[in-house]
């Protein structure tokens, strides 16, 4: 299985494409200013230059040689909205926390190497109804079309990233977007993941390409956005490790002498432009979606007496939408060196012969969604009602057997951000109508109140899903997947509140979770659906404590708790704190550095099948992890930042069982070092 991008071609791009930003650029300053004034209508007060540089309004037919200076004509101004939201937001400079920065926040753990499959330390389930495939364990690492942003800025942007850790690890990101026009914007991202780890068979590639662009004519009118997004992840399997007792007498204190599960002895490489497999999963996915619509409504104008210019603004009344999404999904395992002794005492799967073993699942689907969206206040296009129905096509080749099944649903959305940013309502929902997933349906409704600048914001929702469980879960998937007795759907209801208030740096959040019919693996290869009631509480707060002028603590906890007996694998108390010395020193200059401490009480975790790509329950294995403890000094200078860390501190410290275990047989890296250097770049 070959990766279709060699690191050796990355790096020399990049080195291209910086050389070429370097010599081009007219300034570096990246100092984010206010938004450029948008009139509720869409209309903007500034046009642009093929360069994306605004061009100052003159009166017209004015004879003043003496002209205003555009307070943009030496700063760029950059903001940037996801996938079906109207909230702008904007660039994040902060410094502190650098899982913004890197694929995998402090609330999931991986199978002991970055790029590994990896999941939630938190309750997270699935709360999306209709057609699911079922493998989710690289998810992290995925671009994805409900992640995607759409940029509105007055000059090109580039930022480059480079992030280096032990065993050469690497991690390269590079993002662009630019306005050609004042109505058009594209973007491109991409993302490199290589680690080969410090045990046997456990190195991963992964490759995410992301092409996005939007655009509107002149008149408001017409509007199209188009997303494109690839990413392919493969993963060594190694099983975990045979005898765990031989982390304590390590000859070097080098862990790669180990022996693992899968994989032929000898076959195994560190090397980190090896872009290969033998024994592992390779998935690839992408999507091509394209939304374009139709406005009817009123045209009226405003007059603006700095420049005595009349501009011409389009209110929206009504909006007719469809969507285009056409997905591919190809998920594999392969074994080039089985070991059918391994597979019988390990796994409990008995094979006759040692031949090359290939498992494999591949769909594709198209969805063509029609929509109706209205507007009923012309001056508050953040309020609408949408209602729509799709037709998806799915096809799939599950190993030797072909299917062809379909799914029509209707949709309904209503949004009312209020004009004056006190209220935020949204409510969506979605039925099955016919097809595969007949009968499954999704709901989800929030409310949203500014209480004062003082108090802070609340929230309050609720959501319920009622879905068909993933393909994964039913015998004829190819990945030697006994089902028992699953024959309902899944049914989760949500409750949830969140109340922040940034005044006093707080946040508190509480989500309570009501499962029937939960589906689930509890061994390698057997799938179980629970017929008792499931309830899952989950508290968590967050705040920031100023100690001194320069020291701050940010100290985030979370609670939660299941149903007896309920088969799900969650710690009671996770916890992150960060004691931080920060601040502007000189003029330039942002420092960042501390003491960073994960915790999470111990627990009997899931279990992991490379096979299927699932984590699974298990009630006899109980970890007792040391406390996780990071260094870190993190800087920025003007559009420079760099992060230094040293992670994994708490394996120093001399005593038996000094390496954490995120799963039975599967240990984390020893001491860690990583150094990431992000760069912006403004042309």
């Amino acid at each position: 299985m070959k990766f279709f991008v060699h690191p050796k071609f990355v790096l020399l791009a990049i080195t291209v494409v910086l050389f070429q930003l370097c010599t081009k650029a007219q300034r570096t300053r990246t100092n984010t200013t206010k938004a450029e004034s948008v009139d509720e209508g869409g209309a903007q007060n500034a046009n642009y230059d093929r360069q994306g540089r605004p061009i100052p309004n003159r009166k017209k037919g004015g004879t003043d040689s003496l002209q205003k200076r555009d307070q943009l004509a030496d700063s760029i101004t950059i903001s940037y909205r996801y996938y079906d939201s109207s909230t702008t937001r904007y660039l994040d400079s902060s410094l502190n926390d650098f899982s913004k920065k890197f694929a995998q926040p402090y609330t999931f753990i991986n199978l002991g190497n970055y790029g590994t499959a990896a999941r939630s330390l938190l309750f997270n389930p699935i709360m999306k109804a209709g057609w699911d495939a079922g493998f989710h364990q690289f998810d992290l690492y995925a671009f994805t079309i409900e992640n995607t942003k759409f940029y509105e800025t007055t000059r090109p942007f580039t930022e480059l990233a480079y992030v280096l850790g032990s065993k050469s690890e690497q991690t390269i990101n590079l993002l662009h977007t630019q306005n050609k026009k004042s109505n058009f914007n594209f973007a491109f991202e991409y993302r490199f993941i290589n680690s080969p780890g410090s045990f046997k068979n456990q190195n991963n590639n992964h490759n995410n390409l992301r092409v996005n662009a939007f655009y509107q004519s002149n008149n408001k009118k017409y509007g199209a956005m188009f997303i494109l997004v690839s990413n392919k992840h493969i993963s060594s399997e190694n099983g975990g490790l045979q005898n765990t007792n031989l982390l304590d007498s390590l000859s070097f204190n080098d862990p790669f002498q180990l022996e693992v599960k899968l994989g032929a002895s000898g076959s195994f490489s560190q090397n980190p432009f090896n872009t290969s497999i033998s024994t592992g999963n390779g998935y690839r996915n992408s999507t091509f979606l394209l939304r374009h619509y139709y406005d009817l409504g009123k045209v009226d104008s405003t007059f603006n007496a700095e420049d005595s210019v009349f501009y011409k603004i389009f209110y929206s009344r009504l909006r007719l939408q469809h969507t285009l999404n056409i997905s591919t999904f190809n998920y594999q395992f392969i074994d080039n060196n089985v070991n059918a002794n391994s597979y019988k005492n390990y796994f409990g799967l008995p094979l006759f012969n040692n031949n090359n073993l290939t498992l494999q699942n591949k769909w594709n689907l198209v969805t063509n969604e029609f929509s109706v969206i209205t507007f009923p206040d012309k001056k508050n296009q953040a309020q609408f009602l949408k209602l729509g129905a799709a037709l998806q096509n799915i096809r799939g080749i599950l190993g030797t057997t072909n299917t062809k099944d379909y799914n029509i649903y209707a949709t309904g959305e209503y949004r009312n951000r209020t004009k004056n940013k006190i209220w935020d309502i949204e409510a969506t929902g979605s039925l099955y109508l016919n097809g595969i997933n007949a009968g499954d349906y999704q709901a989800f409704i929030s409310l949203k109140r500014v209480l004062s600048k003082k108090v802070g914001i609340l929230e309050l929702g609720f959501q319920n899903v009622n879905r068909t469980p993933s393909s994964i879960f039913n015998n004829q998937n190819n990945f030697f997947v006994k089902a028992i007795n699953i024959r309902n759907k899944e049914n989760t209801v949500r409750l949830f509140a969140n109340y922040e208030n940034p005044a006093k740096n707080f946040k508190l959040s509480g989500e309570y979770f009501v499962l029937s019919n939960f589906t689930y693996f509890d061994s390698f290869f057997i799938a179980k659906q629970e017929s008792t009631l499931l309830n899952i509480l989950h508290v968590s707060a967050e705040k920031k404590f100023k100690l001194t002028k320069h020291l701050n603590l940010y100290s985030e906890i979370h609670l939660q708790q299941a149903t007896a007996n309920a088969p799900v694998n969650l710690p009671l108390i996770l916890t992150r704190q960060r004691l931080a010395f920060e601040g502007n020193f000189y003029t330039n200059l942002f420092l960042s550095t501390g003491i960073e401490l994960r915790y999470y009480t111990n627990y009997k975790p899931a279990n992991y099948s490379p096979f299927t790509g699932q984590f699974f329950y298990q009630d006899n294995y109980t970890v007792a992890n040391r406390p996780e403890i990071n260094a870190f000094f993190h800087l920025r200078i003007k559009s420079f930042k760099a992060f230094v860390r040293l992670e994994n501190i708490n394996t120093l410290i001399p005593g038996s069982n000094k390496y954490n275990f995120s799963a039975q047989d599967y240990a984390n890296n020893a001491l860690w070092f990583r150094l990431g250097i992000w760069w912006n770049f403004v042309n």
